[in-house]
């Protein structure tokens, strides 16, 4: 549709069972957590800058003033995707002409897109969830970028500058390239993501702009920052042990996580770097002194619930999340010596893996996750992002085992899905 046209949203009231994901579509958008979120198909407005600092904040004002050419109906429009982890890659949103909203309230709604003229919207057109595939493979080729070896030699090396220098933490990120020998579905993939665990965020977009064809499909446990009227939100993560399927040893390995000296140490180095950020843009930040446990299927985790007032400076969710990414929690501390670390370490090129993926609406208010727990689908194959956070007592073994427990989840639901 041409940008010339004036747009105006029609929405309409759903039912409460409604399947947020039931409306994603190849090439579309979903964002969801316990039922609540987003999903999207279409596009009535590309939003694109250039890479470079500041490139979030830039891109947080063309939206706001594209969202702003919209009519709102009962619902405000929104503008939806996932932003490169490299801040000198260009980043785009999307404002869908068809989107699907279930608000906080419990409230869904369908928004269509349309010119202003137009006197009536067309319905919804819904497609059908189709159950898993009955071919899943039994047999996965796959092919590490690093190497075992070469990823072990990376954190070494990693431990050894952060000894030696003011580096704090670096996260050291690795794939799995999976040749599935057969078509692989976005849609189907997301929906066992989310069954698997429902208390992520399971989401779906299209990949960085400038690459080949792709679509980023994952369920991460990391909300970066969510943004109600005044009030900020965020709930960094840090530091992991394994799940198991006896109780009382999946209770030992939480236990010890929590009495763990190093992961204590990594999960710290993000706690600071989030409340420096916040700090600037919040009033009345507050947060726990000491961290809480979140599980996933395969992990656990530390975390540590922000929560805050949005100075009167703040329009946007999409500033704050210029403010807070790179967190500490996929890059390091202090984030210019981590960049430099990845430079110099990291030999994959993250897309959007690690970068922000969420929604904004007209008001600013918006929900923003950090993409990990992630794959890129292209055709039959797909490429699996999996990091670790380096402190001094890392241990490359170790490490490279946690990277492996976070791929164990996505492999599971690609055998399937």
């Amino acid at each position: 549709m041409s940008e010339r046209v004036r747009l105006s949203a029609r929405t309409r009231r759903l039912g409460p069972a409604f399947d947020l994901l039931a409306t994603y579509r190849p090439g579309g958008f979903a964002f969801e957590r316990s039922g609540l979120g987003v999903s999207g198909a279409g596009a009535a407005r590309r939003i694109r800058v250039e890479g470079g600092p500041g490139r979030i904040r830039r891109l947080a004002r063309v939206v706001s003033a594209s969202l702003a050419e919209v009519e709102p109906g009962d619902l405000f429009p929104v503008a939806v995707g996932a932003i490169p982890f490299d801040e000198e890659r260009p980043a785009e949103l999307v404002i869908p002409m068809r989107a699907t909203r279930r608000t906080i309230e419990g409230q869904t709604w369908a928004i269509e897109l349309g010119p202003v003229d137009e006197r009536e919207a067309p319905e919804p057109r819904l497609p059908v969830a189709r159950t898993a595939p009955r071919d899943a493979f039994a047999e996965i080729q796959l092919r590490f970028e690093p190497q075992p070896e070469a990823y072990e030699a990376a954190v070494a090396a990693a431990v050894r500058a952060i000894r030696g220098s003011s580096l704090r933490k670096v996260v050291l990120a690795r794939t799995v390239v999976v040749d599935a020998e057969r078509e692989l579905d976005a849609g189907q993939l997301l929906r066992r993501l989310r069954a698997v665990d429902p208390a992520c965020f399971s989401f779906a977009a299209p990949g960085p702009v400038d690459a080949s064809p792709s679509t980023l499909v994952g369920a991460t446990p990391e909300l970066l920052v969510r943004k109600r009227g005044e009030t900020i939100e965020a709930t960094p993560l840090a530091g992991s042990a394994p799940r198991f399927g006896d109780p009382d040893e999946d209770r030992a390995s939480a236990r010890a996580l929590l009495e763990s000296a190093k992961d204590r140490e990594e999960h710290q180095a993000v706690v600071d770097d989030v409340a420096e950020a916040l700090g600037e843009l919040c009033a009345d930040l507050s947060y726990p002194s000491e961290p809480e446990l979140v599980g996933t299927a395969n992990v656990w985790h530390l975390a540590t619930p922000f929560r805050g007032r949005a100075a009167p400076s703040v329009t946007s969710v999409l500033e704050v999340v210029d403010c807070l990414h790179p967190t500490a929690a996929v890059c390091g501390r202090p984030r210019r010596e981590a960049r430099e670390a990845l430079r110099e370490l990291e030999p994959i090129d993250r897309g959007s893996y690690a970068g922000p993926v969420g929604w904004v609406d007209a008001t600013g208010d918006g929900e923003w996750a950090i993409a990990l727990r992630c794959a890129e689908i292209a055709g039959r194959t797909a490429r699996l992002f999996a990091g670790a956070g380096i402190v001094a007592d890392s241990v490359p073994e170790l490490e490279l085992d946690e990277t492996e427990r976070k791929f164990r989840a996505l492999l599971d639901a690609l055998r399937w899905g």
